[in-house]
């Protein structure tokens, strides 16, 4: 990823947050954040990924901004100082679901360890004790 499309997307994700949430009027969009904006090497294309707060929202969500894309992109044009505006491809980001996921399996491992632990007989056999 070069400058200029670290720079195109860091603009495009502020952009695309004030039209979602000021000019896209769709009940369908739950409560969203845009993570990131991947944007190719020629500025053609960008995809953008978003994070739905709650998991039943995210396919209405989802279908919602892909019906709005064009929408999107012609409030796009006046405010980027570009000669063409990027094709915007939405996609679900699910890495605070996995990132949680994960979060939970450590702290059941926390436990299972911490009980493990507490009661020495239920351990390895050696009673908990070194040589």
């Amino acid at each position: 990823m070069t400058r200029r499309t670290r720079q195109v997307g860091e603009l495009l994700k502020e952009e695309l947050a004030d039209i979602i949430r000021r000019e896209v009027k769709d009940p369908r969009i739950g409560f969203m954040s845009i993570t990131e904006v991947d944007v190719t090497q020629d500025l053609r294309q960008a995809r953008v990924f978003i994070s739905v707060l709650h998991e039943e929202e995210r396919a209405g969500t989802m279908d919602a901004l892909a019906s709005a894309a064009l929408f999107i992109r012609h409030h796009l044009k006046p405010r980027l100082r570009m000669r063409q505006i990027p094709m915007l491809e939405f996609r679900a980001d699910r890495s605070m679901a996995y990132a949680q996921h994960i979060s939970e399996t450590l702290r059941q491992i926390e436990r299972l360890d911490a009980e493990l632990n507490r009661d020495p007989e239920a351990g390895t056999g050696t009673g908990g004790q070194t040589a």
